[in-house]
């Protein structure tokens, strides 16, 4: 599934960097963080939440915490109104899986300003 959006959002002109895993995710934030010296280093955040190392729904925690609001948008097949609330709460969207890809593209376009 990271592969096919990673390929529909590229297409869509989009620059995407993808990663396996919660601890590569942080790391990889932290990376472009410094990289970019915290200006415009990230547009969007685009998350599974169940992930090895860490959770989407704790880089989310962590993300706000940090006070970095750039758009994120979280997935899941395990959604339940907690988990809901919760992202909402701190500013994501939840897309639950399955769910359709065009729906996706048209939700980050419209994060980021695009039309389609």
């Amino acid at each position: 599934m990271r592969r096919l959006i990673a390929e529909a959002l590229r297409k869509d002109g989009y620059e995407v960097i993808t990663v396996s895993d919660g601890g590569r995710l942080l790391v990889t934030l932290a990376h472009q963080f410094v990289e970019k010296d915290g200006v415009d280093f990230a547009d969007l955040l685009l998350s599974d939440i169940r992930m090895p190392v860490c959770t989407g729904m704790q880089i989310l925690e962590q993300v706000r915490a940090a006070n970095w609001q750039f758009p994120v948008i979280l997935m899941t097949a395990f959604g339940d109104a907690a988990t809901r609330n919760q992202a909402q709460t701190l500013g994501a969207l939840l897309f639950d899986k399955p769910f359709e890809l065009s729906e996706l593209r048209t939700a980050v376009h419209a994060l980021l300003g695009r039309g389609r």
